[in-house]
């Protein structure tokens, strides 16, 4: 991971649901910035960026319930992960800001309505705030193409291509190969509800300011990300990062980097 990456043992949340949370300690000090992954990923994908997110503050992260290392598995709602989210934050001793990739991101705005003197600004990248129709019989279909197990990590690599690094993290060998360390039917269970209801709620509470980088091959609905910061009252600016896909700081690295280095530097004076 990089000599920059460590763990930082148990920080105690306030929740008892969770019970303790472990922090992923990438590197950097002073102002805390938390990363936050998105569904099937886990809090070490995050890697690549953190070398230079740590020029900019104390970067951290977590996995998420139901997702790398977490214990409790199962198949949560959108408050139950914000909650988790809040109760780290209470610990960071002044705000954050926070930067989640899709689902993170969700969880990111999240935080910020919910608890706004804990986070500063919030970075998202190819959220979805509005899936309501949407099923997981898509995702169903493309793991059903996937040659679980694969024989090897060289297998990974070779399989997912660009988006190579990010998967190697998100797997684990067992049962004769290497498979997904979360488990499909929880993450089937948690994509479930982005179907049934729409989190504008939270984006129309956000005070902070926002970044919203939308990928130019999105997978989320068009025209909705453009508005996060023309609707949250902290504002904000909405990128498009041009030939990337929905992994944005994976396909458009440089891209990704340049444009939140920006907003991280008008927002904390750097």
């Amino acid at each position: 991971m990089g000599p920059f990456w460590t763990l930082s043992g148990e920080v105690a949340v306030a929740s008892g649901t969770l019970g303790a949370v472990e922090i992923v300690e990438f590197g950097g000090t002073g102002r805390p910035i938390v990363v936050l992954h998105a569904l099937m990923g886990r809090a070490s994908t995050w890697w690549p960026c953190a070398a230079w997110l740590s020029r900019y503050g104390r970067v951290l992260g977590f996995d998420a319930r139901s997702h790398g290392r977490n214990p409790h598995r199962g198949v949560w709602t959108t408050e139950d992960f914000v909650g988790d989210l809040v109760d780290v934050l209470a610990g960071l001793g002044e705000p954050a800001v926070l930067i989640g990739h899709s689902m993170g991101g969700l969880h990111a705005l999240g935080a910020a309505a919910s608890a706004p003197s804990l986070v500063r600004g919030v970075v998202t990248e190819d959220v979805g705030v509005d899936l309501v129709g949407r099923t997981a019989d898509d995702w169903r279909a493309l793991f059903a193409q996937w040659p679980v197990p694969f024989p090897s990590l060289a297998h990974v690599r070779e399989f997912f291509g660009p988006a190579a690094d990010y998967f190697a993290e998100c797997v684990e060998e067992r049962d004769g190969g290497y498979r997904l360390i979360a488990d499909l039917e929880d993450l089937f269970g948690i994509a479930e509800e982005w179907g049934r209801r729409d989190f504008w709620a939270y984006v129309d509470a956000v005070s902070c300011p926002v970044l919203a980088v939308e990928a130019e091959h999105s997978v989320m609905p068009a025209g909705q990300q453009e508005q996060i910061p023309l609707r949250a009252p902290g504002g904000g600016r909405h990128v498009v990062a041009p030939g990337s896909g929905h992994l944005v700081h994976g396909s458009a690295p440089e891209f990704y980097r340049g444009a939140v280095e920006a907003f991280l530097s008008e927002l904390l004076g750097r």
